[in-house]
Formats: structure tokens, C-alpha cells, sequence
């Protein structure tokens, strides 16, 4: 686990930054082929990927501060410069900016929801892989022999076996890349690989969470903030599938 994966002069190139941009680049790289594919505007997708990463990367970000409201009001300038984010906010402010450039373009959102989802698995994959390499996202102390211990983390406590939840997160993400890639070639209506995408990352998240370490991240009640969180994209995930099946009937 090596953050700084190496230093050009007085530029140094992190682990964790260079992920999350893999992640970014082969996101676009996947959504504007399976674009031409699909006969999609596929001139939007570099848009698309670039202001859904910008607003996602700011509600990361703010999403953070409101569950460190307590240490935000205590020092806010040094929250602000802090390194945390929350993947939830992430995806949620990355859908709202989506629906907001189709609306701008006049384009169908559905169609390109379920375009774009299976590029946000795999970049969430990559990204966790940066996670890893951080040492952020870690796992709580085991002493199974599935373990990993940190040297030198600015984030995870070192020198202590934990579990190595960032790659465990990683496998799902390119698992579920996968497999909404068979969703999506076998889906009867706009909107099943969006609801396939917020139902299963919403189930994996809830267990991966019983794992991780890191509690500083704030909770409600005896569920991480982040189970709460799921249990709401798993429900929107759920209602936008039953939208999308009881279309299938009417059409018929």
C-alpha cells in the first residue's frame, strides 16, 4: 500500500488520485462505446462524465461535512481542507446533475441513466482500489488471516491486522459491472439497469458496512450512515423497477 506512487520532480502522484482519474477515464471510455452501440447521442457522453464528476466529487465532499456536522462547527476551515467524501453523495449528486444536463439537452434521462450506470460501477471499482492504496475506507481489526496491516497510513490505524474491506468493495464494484452489462443487454425498459444498479450497490454497501472500521463517518441510531442511506436508494431502486415493469404492460 504505497499512496505516493511516485514524484516527478516537486509533483508528486498519488495512488488515491490516480484511481479515482482511471476510474473516470475508463468510465467515459465504456459509456461513449456501448453509446455508438445503442445509436445514442454519444457526443454527450465526455459532458455527461465530466459535469456528473464535478457535482458528485462537490456532494461527496458536502455530504461529509453534514455527517462531521459537530467537528464542521468546531473547525470548519480545517473540514473544508480535509480529505474526506462519502460515496453516497456522491452518486446522488452525480444523478441529479445527470437529470439536469438531459433536461438542459432535451435528452430521454432514462435511457442515458442506464448508460451511464455500469460506467459508475466500474469507476467506483478502480476508485476503491485508490482507497486501498490510502489506506481510507479501512476495516475493523481481525485476526483472520484475510488481513492487512498499514505501514505508514495517514488513515487507517497501522501496524494492526484489519480487514481489507476497500478490496472487498472493489470486487463488488467490477462484479456488478458485470453483471448490470447483462442487465442492460437484456432489459425490456428504460430504467431496469438504473434500478438494478441503486438496489444491488445498496445491499452490497449495507454489508460491506458491518466491516468497516472507520466509525468516525457518523451513524443514526445502530446503522452507519451509510446503511441509512441504502436503505433508501434500495427503496428508490425498487420503485423505479416497478416503474419500469408496469410500462412493460401498459405497452402491451
Amino acid at each position: 500500500m504505497h499512496n505516493e506512487l511516485l514524484h516527478i520532480g516537486p509533483l508528486t502522484v498519488y495512488g488515491y488520485g490516480f484511481m479515482i482519474a482511471m476510474g473516470v477515464l475508463a468510465a467515459w471510455f465504456v459509456a461513449e462505446q456501448r453509446a455508438r452501440r445503442l445509436h445514442l447521442a454519444y457526443e454527450h457522453i465526455f459532458y455527461l462524465v465530466v459535469w456528473c464528476a464535478i457535482g458528485g466529487f462537490a456532494s461527496a465532499k458536502i455530504l461529509f461535512w453534514i455527517t462531521n456536522w459537530k467537528e464542521f462547527l468546531q473547525n470548519p476551515r480545517q473540514m473544508i481542507g480535509s480529505d474526506g467524501f462519502v460515496v453516497y453523495g456522491g452518486i446522488i449528486g452525480g444523478i441529479l446533475i445527470g437529470w439536469l444536463y438531459c433536461r438542459i439537452k432535451r435528452l430521454k434521462f432514462l435511457e442515458y441513466f442506464d448508460l451511464m450506470m455500469p460506467s459508475i460501477a466500474l469507476a467506483q471499482g478502480f476508485g476503491r482500489i485508490g482507497c486501498f492504496l490510502a489506506g481510507c475506507c479501512y476495516g475493523k481489526e481481525t485476526a483472520g488471516t484475510l488481513a492487512v496491516i498499514f505501514k505508514d497510513s495517514d488513515f487507517a490505524p497501522n501496524n494492526i491486522s484489519l480487514i481489507p474491506t476497500q478490496i472487498y468493495s472493489s470486487i463488488l464494484d467490477f462484479v456488478h459491472f458485470f453483471l448490470l452489462l447483462y442487465v442492460a443487454k437484456h432489459k425490456k425498459a428504460d430504467g431496469q439497469v438504473a434500478a438494478c444498479y441503486l438496489i444491488c450497490y445498496s445491499i452490497g454497501r449495507f454489508v460491506i458496512e458491518f466491516f468497516r472500521g472507520d466509525i468516525e463517518r457518523g451513524s443514526v441510531g445502530i446503522l452507519s450512515t451509510s446503511q441509512f442511506i441504502s436503505i433508501f436508494t434500495a427503496i428508490a431502486g425498487a420503485i423505479l423497477l416497478l416503474a419500469s415493469m408496469k410500462s412493460i404492460k401498459q405497452d402491451q
